[in-house]
């Protein structure tokens, strides 16, 4: 199977779940609890994870899956592997916000090669091709069929360094991020929930995403993946070298998403 079947089975997989995410979103009222690092959860997270997972597996059985619900899978060292955030932005979600996404990718040998991001409440859906290159799909979604209006995505080819565009946290932002984000000359400062930021510098609709924060794989591989398909860069915040997955326990450190002509700014 190649990497344009892959993307179709992740693509298809991730529509579906947004599905079920929105029949929850829709309700007057669902269950929320909280887990053992106190953050929330939801029975939509746990009905679009079970869903995912169970189509990962089925279709690609040699393949390891790590997803964030299913903690069991959290030890799992492979060279290859999918890592899953089934409802990336719980908090929006419970919020009724909008911005949360559905994420799935693909990583071998530490890069996020294949991703799909889908932002069911937005209907906005960015994923690799792959083919190396990441668009949006527009239009109605067919889970079984990908639609023909297709827009390839890129990057600010010249981001004016004098007048950047940065996008931040929208529930996460802190003192240490506006400090941060406040080293360089800013004509536009967006805030949005989940991996949607990351889609939104491959967009070219931003030009810089910081995160000096908390993180885990699985909450940035399907945006990274996206975002370096669109020709973006993806960095650690401290060297600036390039960010890697497949770390102990998936969790990340500090991070830059940029388009190449942003000069980013030591810490």
């Amino acid at each position: 199977m190649d990497d344009r079947q892959i993307i179709a089975t992740l693509r298809q997989l991730a529509l579906e779940a947004g599905a079920l995410i929105l029949e929850i979103y829709g309700r007057d009222d669902f269950n929320v609890d909280t887990k053992a690092d106190e953050s929330p959860v939801t029975e939509a997270d746990r009905a679009a994870d079970a869903h995912i997972g169970a189509g990962l597996r089925a279709a690609f059985p040699d393949i390891a899956v790590v997803t964030e619900e299913e903690a069991a899978t959290h030890g799992v060292e492979a060279q290859e592997f999918f890592i899953v955030d089934p409802l990336d932005g719980t908090k929006e979600f419970i919020r009724r916000r909008g911005d949360f996404t559905v994420n799935i990718a693909l990583v071998r040998c530490g890069v996020p090669v294949l991703g799909v991001v889908y932002a069911p409440a937005k209907a906005r859906l960015f994923y690799t091709d792959g083919t190396g290159q990441a668009v949006e799909e527009t239009g109605g979604f067919d889970p079984r069929t990908p639609g023909s209006d297709q827009q390839a995505l890129s990057v600010a080819q010249q981001p004016d360094n004098e007048a950047l565009r940065v996008v931040a946290s929208k529930s996460h932002r802190d003192r240490a991020t506006d400090d941060y984000i406040a080293r360089y000359a800013v004509a536009d400062l967006v805030s949005a929930g989940s991996s949607l930021k990351f889609c939104l510098v491959a967009a070219g609709e931003a030009d810089l995403y910081p995160r000096l924060g908390r993180t885990m794989e699985w909450d940035t591989a399907a945006g990274d993946a996206v975002l370096r398909a669109a020709g973006g860069r993806m960095v650690t915040f401290e060297t600036h070298a390039p960010f890697l997955y497949g770390k102990p326990g998936f969790a990340n450190g500090f991070f830059i998403a940029a388009a190449p002509g942003v000069d980013l700014k030591r810490p």
